[in-house]
């Protein structure tokens, strides 16, 4: 048993532009499980809001039906969960909801910050629902944050990766991991030079060091990118080592320069198959 998780959060989103399969919800189920966590579901659709300038009668009917197809839509899903909890043997505290986009990125703070880990859905969509929640939970919810792929319904933890730069954020990330890497089977401290200067950050030997004093089955891997991105490299090496798990920090910079120059959390975010455990 994996000790020192005791209770997930995990939240799904519908709206009219993101209406696809949440699969954070089977895979926390398959997480608390494994764990023997008490699991609280948040199945939400984000209210489709009438702009004032359109009075018309018709449209508010249109909306208005809208509203309830996607609340209907939600509940399904969190009755559903609540049955596929209980055939698995997960205490489970399951709800639903049709709220504001405002109200449902404060949910997912709110309740971030009173469990032990987040996980909610991967996007590659900076406008869709799940993409939003993401990223609170990530830079406002101050606990780790699972993102799951699309398609990644099971919870492992075989073969992890860590990605490593001597950052605070990265430090958090393994933190927050370190139950899972303590159960993982092999463990790869991953990092790559090239693209920031980590002349004066603690080098990858040092964490793995640390690693190893809690009994984590762990080796240590030090590439150059050689004019690829980190989260390409990173991606290949989740391929190379049939990974599971990538452990990471999370780092925020404006909309505007995540647009113009990318980022390692971006890029992660928007193209990873494999479930990522980030903090910021």
């Amino acid at each position: 048993m994996i000790q020192g998780i005791s209770s997930l959060f995990a939240i799904a989103a519908n709206s009219v532009a993101d209406e696809t399969r949440s699969s954070a919800l089977p895979y926390a189920i398959s997480f608390a499980a494994t764990v023997g966590a008490h699991l609280t579901a948040h199945s939400v659709a984000i209210r489709l809001v009438l702009p004032s300038a359109a009075g018309s009668s018709t449209i508010a009917g249109l909306v208005a039906a809208e509203n309830d197809r996607l609340a209907r839509l939600a509940n399904e899903r969190s009755l559903a969960l609540r049955a596929d909890a209980e055939a698995a043997g997960v205490a489970c505290t399951a709800g639903s909801h049709l709220a504001s986009f405002g109200d449902v990125m404060e949910d997912v703070v709110r309740q971030s910050r009173v469990h032990d880990l987040t996980v909610v859905d991967a996007s590659g969509d900076v406008l869709e629902a799940s993409r939003s929640l993401a990223e609170s939970a990530l830079f406002e919810g101050g606990r780790p944050v699972l993102v799951v792929p699309r398609g990644c319904e099971t919870f492992r933890c075989r073969r992890v990766i860590v990605a490593w730069d001597g950052s605070a954020m990265a430090s958090r990330a393994v933190a927050g991991a370190l139950p899972l890497l303590r159960a993982a089977d092999e463990v790869e401290v991953l990092s790559v030079a090239g693209e920031k200067d980590l002349s004066r950050a603690v080098p990858g030997v040092d964490l793995a060091r640390h690693l190893a004093h809690h009994h984590v089955h762990v080796s240590l891997k030090e590439l150059n990118t050689a004019g690829r991105t980190v989260g390409d490299i990173l991606r290949d090496q989740a391929s190379i080592l049939d990974a599971d798990l990538v452990v990471m920090g999370a780092f925020k910079h404006s909309r505007l320069r995540q647009w113009v120059l990318g980022g390692v959390t971006s890029s992660m975010l928007a193209e990873t198959s494999t479930s990522l455990l980030m903090s910021h």
